[in-house]
């Protein structure tokens, strides 16, 4: 469904000689068949929806992270396009949650697996990996998580 989403839009995006947006797409279709061809040779199927989120939002991540150093290099049109370039990918990213939700799918997530001590941060990420796949930062849940078991 997603892929489907992105073909069409790449279409979209050459009628409408969008240059910047069409390179992105193109772009992010290279990289999820480059993801599909690692899957294949390890054995597995290649990416559900959820897997091509995760690799939308690590792509996310690398361009957040040139935008930094472009800022501190001083180079505006590179962070600028960098910025067009995460505008675009996050277009197919669910709506991402608040602070306040993420919080309280922690706390849900924490009763329902009974977890009591950091032994058991493995499966409440794992819980929210599977319920929030593209909803939330990983990175920042599990702080959150870590901090929530040892207090």
């Amino acid at each position: 469904m997603l892929r489907d989403d992105i073909n069409n839009a790449v279409k979209e995006a050459m009628k409408a000689k969008d240059e910047r947006k069409l390179s992105t797409l193109r772009m992010v279709n290279s990289t999820i068949k480059n993801a599909d061809i690692d899957a294949r040779g390890n054995g597995k199927p290649p990416l559900s929806d959820a897997d091509l989120l995760a690799v939308l939002q690590k792509m996310i991540k690398q361009r957040q992270e040139a935008v930094e150093l472009y800022d501190k290099g001083g180079r505006a049109e590179l962070a600028a396009q960098e910025r067009e370039e995460i505008a675009v990918i996050s277009a197919y990213l669910p709506k991402q949650m608040s602070d306040d939700e993420v919080q309280k799918a922690i706390a849900d997530a924490i009763a329902e697996t009974g977890a009591a001590g950091m032994k058991d941060m493995g499966k409440v990420i794992a819980v929210l990996r599977a319920k929030y796949a593209g909803q939330m930062d990983f990175g920042k849940a599990s702080g959150l998580v870590k901090a929530a078991l040892s207090g």
